[in-house]
């Protein structure tokens, strides 16, 4: 098989068209019923998912490695350590050879053009599990998640709180792809990425006031002020997002029956309210269920 054959990627939400999109998250809501009444479901029998890790997690390698089996086929650990990347193989190298041997790798790391180089030179499926520019996976969930309770998001009004990091990123390829407008609160000097906040112009909004940001809007999104790999910039952060942590007084300024989603972990009493993160009603916890739902829907549609 040449290298050159045409394979379909998920390095962010823009690599699906908007039906596609909608397509898993569909599917990944009848997979959820489907594994809560315990149809067995094996599609990917036989099948291998590479996930290589330079960043650690507890999400990311659950729901892969639990939807990999349930769908069943079966998935490898790969820490830096644990392969010739981490002895200095060129990422090209490390691409070709794994992608002879498995059906999809997962990769989650920090530098995002190191997933495109793989991607590149792989023969199979890669999967974002996580860059420092975007995080499309934890996307699937949040919009399942959102569908699930509320119905479709298109025309409603979402506001992200705190960093423009790779989630709030993720937010904003999110709007063009799922038709919803996007506010972002942060404190100046952690502004998301201008050339990516340039591509949805018409959708985003960034302000330096979070309570005028929430203020009606259908979902409220949040993130830890504090990066892995940002632990040195700890007391300078804590300072510079005063007043952006949402608590039941900010929501209250949303709309009436406005979502409150936070990707975990959760740092409570910084980014967010431990009590509003614990509320009964939270769907904070569907939303950490659902990365293995639609993860599921996601592998089903690039490897099966």
């Amino acid at each position: 098989m040449s290298e050159t054959v045409a394979v379909r990627h998920f390095l962010s939400l823009l690599d699906l068209e908007p039906t596609e999109l909608r397509a898993l998250i569909r599917r990944a809501s009848e997979l959820k019923r489907m594994h809560r009444a315990g149809t067995p479901h094996a599609p990917l029998r036989g099948k291998v998912l590479a996930m290589i890790f330079a960043k650690s997690s507890t999400r990311t390698r659950v729901s892969f490695e639990a939807g990999m089996a349930q769908l069943g086929g079966a998935a490898m650990f790969l820490s830096s350590g644990d392969t010739q990347l981490g002895r200095g193989e060129p990422i090209e190298d490390t691409a070709r050879v794994l992608s002879r041997m498995v059906d999809c790798v997962m990769i989650r790391t920090f530098d995002h053009t190191d997933i495109e180089t793989f991607a590149a030179h792989s023969r199979v499926p890669v999967i974002n599990g996580l860059t420092d520019r975007c995080h499309p996976c934890q996307l699937l969930a949040d919009m399942q998640t959102y569908f699930e309770h509320r119905g479709d998001i298109a025309g409603k009004t979402v506001a992200w709180v705190g960093d423009g990091n790779n989630m709030c990123h993720s937010y904003i390829n999110a709007a063009r792809q799922f038709d919803f407008t996007l506010r972002i609160a942060c404190p100046e000097g952690y502004d998301p990425d201008a050339a990516i906040v340039a591509t949805a112009a018409d959708r985003c909004t960034i302000l330096r006031d979070p309570r005028q940001a929430v203020d009606g809007v259908d979902l409220v999104v949040t993130d830890t002020w504090i990066s892995m790999g940002q632990e040195e910039e700890k007391a300078r952060r804590e300072k510079a997002f005063a007043g952006y942590r949402v608590d039941h007084a900010m929501m209250r300024l949303a709309a009436p029956d406005a979502l409150f989603q936070h990707c975990l972990p959760a740092y409570r009493g910084k980014e967010v309210d431990g009590e509003l993160l614990d509320a009964p009603d939270s769907v904070v916890w569907d939303e950490a269920e659902n990365r293995m739902h639609a993860q599921k829907a996601l592998l089903e549609f690039l490897i099966g």
